[in-house]
């Protein structure tokens, strides 16, 4: 069973950054990862994916410029570093993992909060 442990998390002010990382607890065919955050009260939304492969990413449209998803194949990790970060971007951060390109996230992290003070 591969385990994800995410770390990075803390309080910043509006404007600063943090640098989350994702690692998996052993080596598996992995297609995709990325990162989704839940804010109080409100739903799980989806912030970044990449292909495990390729590199290839893709954000929501709220976190575009600000936020990068990258990815060490050799250590097993994937990074969210984000930039610019805005009160509304307060949520637990969850990191996932799919060995399939489509469908659902076969594994999920614990989650990190992060918080942004105004």
């Amino acid at each position: 069973q591969v385990q994800l442990v995410e770390s990075g998390g803390g309080l910043v002010q509006a404007g600063g950054s943090l640098r989350l990382a994702c690692e998996a607890s052993e080596r598996s065919t992995f297609s995709r990862w990325a990162w989704y955050r839940q804010a109080p009260e409100k739903e799980r939304k989806f912030v970044a994916v990449i292909s495990w492969s390729s590199g290839n990413t893709l954000y929501a449209d709220s976190v575009k410029g600000r936020f990068t998803i990258s990815r060490d194949i050799a250590k097993n990790t994937v990074y969210l570093q984000m930039d610019s970060l805005k009160p509304e971007d307060t949520a637990v951060y969850y990191c996932a993992t799919g060995l399939l390109p489509l469908g659902d996230y076969d594994y999920w992290g614990q989650g990190t909060q992060v918080t942004v003070s105004s």
